[in-house]
C-alpha cells in the first residue's frame, strides 16, 4: 500500500534560510534518507517545497469564488516543507520509516494512505 510521509516543521530551525547552514544539513540527512528507502527495496517518490514564503493559496468561498493570497493557506509554526510516498505492506511499516525522516527540532511527520485513482 502507498503511504504520503508528510514533513512539517518550524522554518526557524532554518535561520539562513535555503542558503544557510541547517538547510544544507537537513537535505543532506534527506539524501541518506532515500539511499535508505533505495537500500531496503521500498518504492518511492518525494520532494522538498521551497520556504512558505514562496507559497501561493487559491481559496474558494462557499458560493464558489476563488481568491489568490501570497503566503500559505494557514498562519502556523508547522509548516508543510516536504514529502514522501513510500510503497511498503503495513501501516506500521510506514511508521517506521515516518520515525527516520530527518526534520528539524519540533517537527512532525504525518502517515496517511494514499487512494488510488481509478482508471
Amino acid at each position: 500500500m502507498k503511504y504520503m510521509l508528510a514533513i512539517f516543521e518550524d522554518e526557524a530551525n532554518y535561520p539562513g534560510g535555503e542558503d544557510g547552514e541547517a538547510w544544507r544539513a537537513v537535505l543532506g540527512k534527506h539524501m541518506a534518507f532515500g539511499g535508505a528507502l533505495a537500500q531496503a527495496g521500498v518504492e518511492f517518490s518525494g520532494a522538498g517545497l521551497h520556504l512558505s514564503h514562496s507559497a501561493t493559496t487559491v481559496r474558494t468561498a462557499a458560493d464558489g469564488s476563488q481568491a489568490v493570497h501570497d503566503g500559505p493557506y494557514a498562519e502556523t509554526k508547522e509548516l508543510l516543507g516536504g514529502f514522501y510516498v513510500i510503497e511498503v505492506a503495513s501501516l506500521d511499516e510506514a511508521i517506521a520509516w515516518a520515525k527516520q525522516v530527518p526534520h528539524g527540532a519540533h517537527g512532525a511527520v504525518e502517515v496517511r494512505p494514499v487512494l488510488g485513482m481509478p482508471g
